[in-house]
């Protein structure tokens, strides 16, 4: 039987609504064979997700999933196979949990202006120990009415130039690239097209992560349509980056992206995981 690799995903560690072991209990019901747990800027889960992932027979890589600027561009990228103890990986991660920290109390204050309040208590809440992201603050808007859906949370306060956006200074693309090469992780840019990118700036983000030390491209996630997964495929090959694939995963809720449910990595494409020890 083929493995059936999803290399993105989310628990309550970050911002996904399944707990560490429901979240590879369910991978393990769809069919996964190998899952990497990267929640955003933490690896708290993975203990607990190794720990259900070896008593009902599942692969497990650690794996995270660090926020980065870049020519004034906030990047995704996913560390994949990490050792999460790894020094300086764990000092960037403490510095980053509390850049998020500080970045979920402006935005309490921001949407406090706007007469929405009890924001930062509701939002900490709901990540219990687990990471505060946007998507904390989105959900809190959708259950209290302010907005409808998480995107129209986005589209109407969240979103870049709405009114409780929050300019926030992650680290350098080069500094987080670093942290995850030191933790004996592969560096992969994270759904590549949704950063709207010219062909152009992509090409120049792309050679700067490859000289960077940075090894893959995600080609494939939970989104993709036929043309995404043909032009990310195409800035693979172009650049001599290695294809992964990931669904992104966060709640059973939404019913677009499953865990597992994704296209085949296009065969020209060098597989990411090949490149695991």
């Amino acid at each position: 039987m083929p493995e059936k690799y999803d290399l993105h995903c989310h628990s309550t560690a970050s911002d996904g609504t399944l707990s560490p072991t429901g979240l590879v209990q369910r991978a393990k019901n769809n069919g996964v064979t190998c899952l990497s747990l990267t929640d955003h800027d933490t690896t708290a889960g993975i203990i607990e997700a190794q720990t259900t992932a070896d008593k009902i027979g599942i692969k497990l890589i650690p794996g995270v999933e660090l926020s980065a600027n870049w020519e004034n561009k906030t990047l995704h990228i996913i560390g994949l196979n990490i050792k999460p103890a790894s020094p300086e990986l764990s000092r960037g991660i403490k510095n980053l949990q509390t850049t998020r920290k500080e970045r979920a109390e402006k935005i309490s204050l921001k949407l406090a202006k706007k007469n929405i309040d009890g924001a930062l208590e509701a939002v900490k809440k709901l990540a219990g120990k687990g990471m505060i992201t946007r998507l904390h603050f989105a959900n809190f808007l959708v259950s209290n009415n302010h907005v409808a859906t998480q995107q129209k949370a986005f589209d109407k306060f969240l979103g870049k130039g709405k009114p409780a956006f929050v300019t926030t200074q992650w680290p350098e693309l080069e500094t987080t690239v670093s942290w995850i090469l030191d933790s004996g992780g592969i560096p992969i840019v994270a759904h590549p097209l949704r950063y709207k990118l010219s062909a152009s700036w992509m090409a120049r983000l792309l050679s700067a992560f490859k000289d960077m030390g940075g090894e893959a491209i995600e080609v494939v996630t939970g989104r993709s349509s036929a043309e995404e997964i043909y032009i990310s495929g195409k800035y693979a090959k172009k650049f001599g980056l290695a294809g992964s694939i990931g669904s992104d995963f966060h709640s059973p809720d939404n019913v677009w992206v499953e865990l597992g449910r994704l296209a085949e990595l296009p065969s020209e494409i060098k597989p990411v995981w090949n490149l695991l020890d």
